[in-house]
Formats: structure tokens, C-alpha cells, sequence
């Protein structure tokens, strides 16, 4: 691993201040994976004042002080330096109450969380890991540092975390974590909300969430109860191969590597199991999941404090993600409802719902790239595919003698009928037309 010569000018100035200075947790862990080191944790001898005193000049910044932890920028990467510290009780399950400096390394590293996390590298790259952790990162295991009980007792939040770099790295949790995971996963309910969202957010982007998802499942009922419904629920239906949640959780993983997209196929079928009916054939059917799962999924969202605008997108596109567009009229309808960057984003909601589906039902995704192109098209044509684009207006229909409620009525009208190529959009037409129909 190649220490970065930001992060070796902090270490090498705290050193010839008489301190000690290392490189640890995440850093340390991804540099030895062969990642990209994009933030800079630091733990050192010194206390946080004379961290201060020593990199005056780097703006240090006091911003966990109480807990030892001072930040600086160099070379516009942040690094964020905190003194040797042995943590006190978690009253809350979250954070240490206080803490105590210490000038032992091995101390340090005894407090966190994972084996992977608790390996330091010096200036020179010579490693301390007192837990074996290197060790942990080449074989791809995440394993607590000590009594994995104790540690998720202290802070709940490290259970997300571990499900998290499950899915993220493509490690593999040890029984023993496992085990203790599964038996206080309960307590996530103690940590706040925005945390579990960040979390659940890295989750859903690694490269492993499948196996994670269906192997820790009663870890994301913690997270999102309304998922719990959905295990083992037969879908019977000649389209679908999987469970309602391991449907789920494919689209999931199917869909790009883009957080709306995710959390939308997250979500998008949430609301199956209420609406499930089964017809004398024994075929399965959901008719309304799709707005119920909108209406759920606004919940949901509202509970991890999403802002309004990404609830508004991502319940749109559930609400429409099993619409049937067999026609260019309902094209055009649903491109004036969403407009083209939602409609493109619904066509790859629909292509990932059905690779998670029976291998025949893939063959519908062809179709769905054609209707993108095809509403590409109709924009770039200034296609009439709402009011804004009809050829006549309240005012010609006034000329026409219509008022009232009479010109909305005939503007609709005449949008329907040039929708549905029954007219042309020529205002000659148009208005010859609500002529006929006035007499």
C-alpha cells in the first residue's frame, strides 16, 4: 500500500513534533484492498490541542473535540486526526458517554468496531494489528473486534455497518458476528433514522447485496418493517420464479447502479402482499400494489427524512411501474405526465422488475428501450402531447364563442382526439371540429 503524500505530510509533521502518527480503519483497510483511499483517518499520541498547535496553519477544525478528533484539509482531501482514546459506556447504544486519552496504540485499536478496521500503517508503511485484521481483509471477513455482543451493544449502529461492508466489499461475515447480529438486530430501532438511511444507501450499491439482503433479511425488516411481509410470499404466478422479497431483491440488484433507481425496486412491490388474490386457475394476482406501494413507500421515506422532491419522483415512478403501455396514445399521455427524464427512468424501473422475473419475460425489456427512443422522438418532434402543444388556445376557442367551463371541457377534448390520431393539430381543424360538435 502507497501512503498519499497529503496524508504523509500530516503523519510526518506530527512525528517531528515528538508524537506518534498512524493511518488507520478505512483507510488503511481499503489501501490494502487495493482501493482508492478517498478519506484519511488518523489516529495519533497527540492530544487535540496540540494537533491544533501543530497544524495551525492547515485550519484545523475542532469537530468532535470532546471525543478527541480535530480536522484538517490538505490538498483538498479531509483528514480527520483523533488522539489514542479508550471509550467509556454507551449509555445511548451510539456514542461513548466519554472518553480517556491514551498513549497506547493497542488501546486505541481494541475500541472499534471491526477486525478490518483496526489496522494502522505508519509513515514508512510498517503495520500494527494487534487482531489480526490484514489477515480478516485478505480472506474477505468481517469479524468484531472482541466480544462481538459487547461491541454491538455499545453502538447499534455497527450491525448496519457490518450488513453494509457485507454487501459493499463482498466479505463474508463471521459466524460468531453473525450470530450476535442476528440475535440484537432488534436494537437498531435506537438508531436515528438518517444514520440507518445512510447505511441502507451503501447497501443498496454494493456489489454483493443479493446474498446479503436474503442471508440478513431480518436485519432489513428492522430497517424497514414493511419488508417482513414479504418473506416467503408465493407469488403464484406463471411470470414470476421468485418470493415477493426475493423478487425484491433482484430487481434490486438489477436495476443500475444509481441510488433513485434502487431505492425505487426497493420499494417498488412492498405493497404486494395485501392486495394478492388468487383465481379459480390458482394464478396469483396484485391488481393496485403498484399505488399502494407509492402510498407505503411515502411513508417509509418520510420516516428517514428524505426531502420531498426525491419522495415526490420515486412514489411517481412506483405508482406507474406496472402501467401497461400497449399504444403510442398512452405513451404520449404518461411522457406529458412524467416528462422525458422520468419516462426514460420508468423504462429501466420496468426492465429491472422483469429481470427479476421467469426468463421469458426479459424479452418485453427490448420493447422498453424502444419506447425510450420512440418518446426521445416525439420530444424532438414537438410532438402535441399536451395542452401547451395544441394548435388552438382558450382564447380561439372564445373567439369560437365558447366560454366557461366550456373551453376547458373542448381544449380536452380536442387533446384527446389529436392524441389518439383522430385529428390533425391544425387549428383549421381543430376548430371545425368543436364547431360540428357545438351543433
Amino acid at each position: 500500500m502507497i501512503i498519499g503524500e497529503p496524508c504523509r505530510s500530516v503523519l510526518r509533521r506530527l512525528e517531528e513534533a515528538g508524537e506518534r502518527a498512524y493511518l488507520v480503519g478505512g483507510s488503511v483497510r481499503d489501501g490494502l484492498l487495493g482501493e482508492p483511499v478517498h478519506d484519511l483517518d488518523i489516529t495519533t499520541s497527540a492530544r487535540p490541542e496540540r494537533v491544533m498547535e501543530v497544524l495551525s496553519d492547515l485550519s484545523p477544525e475542532p469537530t468532535g473535540i470532546s471525543h478527541g478528533t480535530v480536522t484538517v484539509t490538505v490538498e483538498g482531501i479531509k483528514a480527520e486526526i483523533t488522539t489514542f482514546r479508550i471509550d467509556g459506556c454507551y449509555s445511548d447504544s451510539r456514542r461513548p458517554d466519554s472518553v480517556v486519552f491514551t498513549d497506547s496504540l493497542e488501546e486505541d485499536l481494541a475500541r472499534r468496531d471491526f477486525t478490518m478496521n483496526a489496522v494502522a500503517m505508519d509513515l514508512r508503511g510498517n503495520i500494527t494489528d494487534p487482531f489480526g485484521g490484514a489477515s480478516d481483509i485478505e480472506k474477505g471477513i468481517i469479524r468484531c473486534v472482541g466480544d462481538p455482543r459487547r461491541r454491538f451493544t455499545e453502538d447499534a449502529l455497527r450491525m448496519m455497518r457490518a450488513v453494509r461492508f457485507a454487501s459493499q466489499l463482498g466479505f463474508t461475515i463471521e459466524e460468531e458476528t453473525r450470530s450476535a447480529l442476528m440475535e440484537l438486530s432488534s436494537r437498531l430501532s435506537l438508531v436515528s433514522r438518517e444514520r440507518l438511511r445512510e447505511e441502507l444507501d451503501r447497501l443498496l450499491l454494493g456489489k454483493n447485496l443479493v446474498s446479503v439482503m436474503l442471508g440478513c433479511r431480518e436485519v432489513m425488516a428492522q430497517v424497514i418493517p414493511e419488508l417482513r411481509p414479504c418473506f416467503d410470499f408465493d407469488q403464484h404466478s406463471r411470470y414470476h420464479r421468485y418470493t415477493v422479497y426475493e423478487h425484491i431483491v433482484r430487481a434490486v440488484a438489477a436495476a443500475p447502479k444509481d441510488l433513485l433507481l434502487r431505492r425505487i425496486m426497493l420499494l417498488h412491490d412492498i405493497g404486494k402482499p395485501p392486495m394478492f388474490t388468487l383465481d379459480n386457475a390458482g394464478e396469483g394476482h396484485f391488481k393496485g400494489h403498484a399505488p399502494l406501494s407509492a402510498d407505503m413507500a411515502r411513508q417509509i421515506m418520510g420516516r428517514f427524512g428524505f426531502d420531498s422532491a426525491t419522495i415526490g419522483r420515486t412514489c411517481r415512478l412506483i405508482a406507474h411501474h406496472s402501467d401497461k403501455i400497449r399504444d403510442l396514445p398512452r405513451l404520449k399521455r404518461l411522457l406529458a405526465e412524467l416528462g422525458l427524464e422520468e419516462l426514460l427512468l420508468l423504462m429501466e424501473v420496468k426492465k429491472a422488475d422483469n429481470s427479476a422475473k421467469n426468463q421469458f419475460v426479459m424479452a418485453e425489456n427490448a420493447y422498453f428501450d424502444k419506447l425510450g427512443e420512440t418518446a426521445r422522438q416525439l420530444i424532438a418532434d414537438r410532438a402535441c402531447i399536451d395542452l401547451k402543444g395544441l394548435a388552438v388556445n382558450g382564447s380561439d376557442l372564445n373567439a369560437a364563442g365558447l366560454s366557461g367551463r366550456e373551453v376547458g371541457q373542448a381544449l380536452s377534448l380536442l387533446l384527446d382526439r389529436v392524441i389518439d390520431g383522430e385529428l390533425p393539430n391544425q387549428r383549421e381543424a381543430l376548430l371545425s371540429y368543436i364547431k360540428e360538435v357545438r351543433k
